[in-house]
């Protein structure tokens, strides 16, 4: 090999084509870098991939990843939202984010992998004050950095099982303010416990009830990975889509899109309608419109 490789470690999380998506393309079922990068922004693309990567499966055979190129925490555009990157084989590869607030505090939604550096890392941009959990799947490391920050953890009660000693339980299915401009929406579907985190009415964090998908060009449910019910979920999206309103789509899986809230808000009123028309179908990861 004579350039930069996925090796057979990739278990497809998409991490990777998020960041680098004209140097990292998905083939046969995995990340395969189809050309080598030219110049220095497509050198920082790969090194994001890299980092980001929760099986560390992108590789140079000549030389190790430079820690002093590890661009995370990475902030998104000019929005309040960094991405933490490093993210954890024990959420499936996940993606995570850190909100600054007012005052200074910042709130952290889902985990990257648990790592002492990267916390303090965090850490050095403010105190997090939160650590928001959208659903079980992404619990992994929540108490741990919760600890670490002295945050408060917090969950819906429909996942619980997971994580029993959060310290803030979401209940119920009604929207629910837990912060100076942060509401969490109940959306369960995805799993039983699934929550949408809005922020500011700009920023929508919505762990896997949907994501923007590339090959669409549109929001999309990743109806063939929905471990509780595609009827719940067109319930929760008809029920909760016309109170709705951001600008920047956040997931925990898929790609992210920044748009004017007013086509953000008409593209999530297509996908209710579309969603309502979907019926279970067995769970097939391959089948996912990333």
């Amino acid at each position: 090999m004579n350039g930069w490789y996925v090796d057979h470690r990739c278990t497809n999380c998409d991490v990777a084509r998020q960041l680098a998506p004209d140097l990292i393309v998905e083939t046969g079922g995995r990340s395969e870098v189809v050309r080598q990068p030219h110049g220095a922004a497509e050198e920082r693309q790969l090194h994001a991939a890299a980092f980001a990567c929760p099986t560390r499966s992108i590789r140079h055979p000549a030389r190790r990843l430079d820690p002093a190129l590890d661009p995370y925490p990475l902030r998104l555009g000019t929005s309040d939202v960094l991405f933490c990157g490093h993210n954890s084989p024990h959420t499936a590869g996940a993606n995570s984010y850190l909100l600054h607030r007012p005052g200074g505090t910042l709130m952290m939604v889902d985990t990257p992998r648990w790592s002492e550096p990267l916390a303090a890392r965090y850490e050095a941009l403010g105190p997090v004050t939160d650590v928001l959990l959208t659903h079980r799947d992404h619990v992994a490391h929540g108490r741990r950095y919760a600890d670490r920050f002295g945050a408060r953890l917090w969950i819906h009660e429909g996942d619980l099982d997971a994580v029993p000693d959060a310290d803030h339980v979401l209940r119920g299915i009604r929207p629910t303010e837990i912060a100076d401009g942060v509401v969490a929406h109940p959306l369960p579907g995805h799993t039983e416990g699934s929550v949408l985190f809005v922020a500011d009415e700009r920023y929508c964090f919505s762990g896997d009830s949907f994501y923007w998908s590339r090959t669409t060009g549109d929001v999309e449910v990743a109806d063939t990975v929905t471990w509780y019910s595609i009827e719940e979920l067109a319930a929760s999206l008809d029920r909760t889509v016309g109170g709705l309103r951001f600008e920047w789509l956040l997931p925990g899986h898929g790609g992210r899109k920044q748009l004017p809230a007013d086509e953000m808000a008409a593209r999530m009123r297509g996908l209710a309608d579309r969603t309502r028309e979907l019926r279970p179908r067995p769970v097939d990861f391959t089948a996912l419109r990333w």
